[in-house]
């Protein structure tokens, strides 16, 4: 993988959601809190499946896997930040959810133009 940092970017992004989902739940939150929590380690886990992939083809498509989870867990974290659900600070969250997205898809893109 030509962009290791998105390895552990995205691996400290899980951290710290599991972390989050901790607080989420103490706040009584569980509905969002699972969806979030799913969609937030499951990018991690398309970017390393994604650093051993038998093809470059099957690397775009494991990456674009992550690339849509991190547009789901946006989702959620704006969710969650409008509703007023708790009062927790997502800041980071919303903020690095959109350099991950950014990321990810750049390497897609990448990746498919290099294919064609």
């Amino acid at each position: 993988m030509k962009n290791p940092k998105i390895l552990d970017r995205s691996f400290q992004f899980s951290l710290r959601s599991i972390d989050l989902y901790s607080q989420l739940i103490a706040e009584k939150e569980f509905i969002i809190s699972k969806q979030l929590l799913r969609s937030a380690t499951s990018i991690g886990a398309n970017i390393h499946e994604a650093s051993a992939a038998f093809s470059k083809r099957d690397f775009a498509f494991k990456m674009s896997v992550a690339s849509k989870e991190a547009r789901e867990t946006q989702y959620w974290l704006k969710l969650l930040d409008q509703s007023k659900l708790v009062n927790i600070d997502l800041v980071y969250f919303i903020e690095e959810i959109v350099n991950i997205i950014n990321i990810t898809t750049a390497i897609v893109k990448t990746t498919q133009k290099n294919l064609s």
